[in-house]
């Protein structure tokens, strides 16, 4: 059996968008889900990109995804990678697929001289948080994320 990651082009789109879809079921988020190819499309791979993707086949089978953006960090003084989404089909996991995504996020990010590689998870995500403690990564729960979008993003 052979693992193989690479980053996602636009002829991509479809399988990029299949792959959140299913994150998104997993996430039990299903009704949040707006993403079309266009608006990917734009973030990925227009002329004002924010955002890329790495993808993992697993002999030759699409088996899961990393999304990322860049962040800044103004104590460090260093760009870092924010995670948004890390998704492997269920079927395919077990195989160390989501293990090998990140690895190659931690290596790009080395390799660019990025301070820091981070991510958010569900607090009821068990299976995905111990999956992250044995890599050796430390939940940061000092910090808890604020959003504004919607109606109350338009009213500010």
């Amino acid at each position: 059996m052979s693992l193989r990651i690479t980053e996602a082009t636009e002829q991509d789109l479809p399988l990029i968008l299949r792959f959140v879809r299913g994150l998104a079921e997993y996430e039990k988020l299903s009704h949040e889900m707006v993403a079309t190819e266009d608006n990917l499309h734009e973030a990925l791979f227009g002329a004002r990109r924010v955002a890329w993707v790495l993808l993992a086949y697993w002999d030759a089978e699409p088996a899961g995804f990393a999304l990322y953006f860049l962040n800044f960090s103004t104590f460090a003084g260093q760009f870092g990678i924010f995670l948004e989404d890390l998704f492997v089909e269920p079927a395919m996991r077990g195989k160390g697929i989501g293990k090998a995504l990140l690895i190659q996020l931690a290596r790009i990010a080395q390799e660019r001289g990025y301070g820091h590689l981070e991510w958010s998870v569900l607090d009821w995500n068990k299976p995905a948080i111990d999956f992250y403690r044995s890599l050796g990564a430390e939940a940061k729960s000092e910090w808890i994320i604020h959003r504004l979008s919607g109606e109350r993003l338009k009213a500010l």
